[in-house]
């Protein structure tokens, strides 16, 4: 195992952690990846964020291939793999059921513009990917396509999911998407939210990409 690989087992471990810490996250329901080569790391099925340790990741091939000696992946692993596959512009995904996301998923109700942070997920608004089973070939076809072009959509009856360029990236927005559908939620029960229009939007999307600090 080379140093990078130990780096992102290590992370995908704090990942965890930090999801299960900020509520993000219960039990044994989430899911952590990141790119190694053409394959992937991704967390094992069935481990709570307590339990869990660098040595559990599972190394999945671009064939989705991995150890039988180890552990065995989440269930989730073929969305999480082509994600990574799909999307060059990312390096690691993070799936988690939080708890108002869940609950607009479950109300098949995107996340519109109703404030200017929508806007991390990449997109003017967060989509709901159409539901499918869990671990499923369909359920991974349903989430790339809702994610193109964008990091963030809610699964219907399900989550949600980030893909992004890195794996702190990944959980910075997965937070804000609750943060985001925890406001969405509270502007429906006094009458809905007052939105921003789509140039707003655009605008604010361009201000993104200059905001922050400039990477030395």
């Amino acid at each position: 195992m080379d140093e990078q690989e130990a780096k992102l087992r290590e992370q995908i471990v704090e990942v965890m952690a930090a999801m299960d810490a900020r509520g993000l996250n219960r039990g044994t329901s989430g899911n952590v990846s990141a790119r190694l080569g053409d394959g992937a790391l991704v967390t094992p099925t069935g481990v709570p964020p307590s339990s869990l340790k660098p040595e559990h990741i599972v190394r999945l091939a671009a064939d989705g291939s991995y150890d039988p000696a180890g552990m065995k992946p989440s269930s989730e692993w073929l969305m999480h793999l082509k994600l990574l596959q799909l999307r060059p512009d990312t390096n690691a995904v993070v799936h988690c059921h939080s708890r108002y996301a869940t609950t607009l998923a479950c109300a098949n109700r995107p996340i519109p513009a109703l404030h200017y942070m929508v806007a991390v997920s990449g997109g003017a608004s967060i989509p709901v990917a159409p539901y499918a089973t869990f671990g499923s070939a369909e359920l991974a076809e349903t989430v790339c396509e809702a994610l193109a072009g964008q990091y963030a959509t809610l699964m219907a009856n399900h989550g949600q999911i980030v893909a992004a360029p890195s794996l702190k990236a990944a959980l910075l927005i997965a937070e804000e998407v609750e943060e985001q559908a925890a406001i969405y939620w509270g502007t429906l029960a006094i009458g809905g939210p007052s939105l921003l229009s789509d140039d707003e939007m655009m605008r604010i999307a361009d201000r993104f990409r200059s905001y922050g600090q400039k990477k030395k």
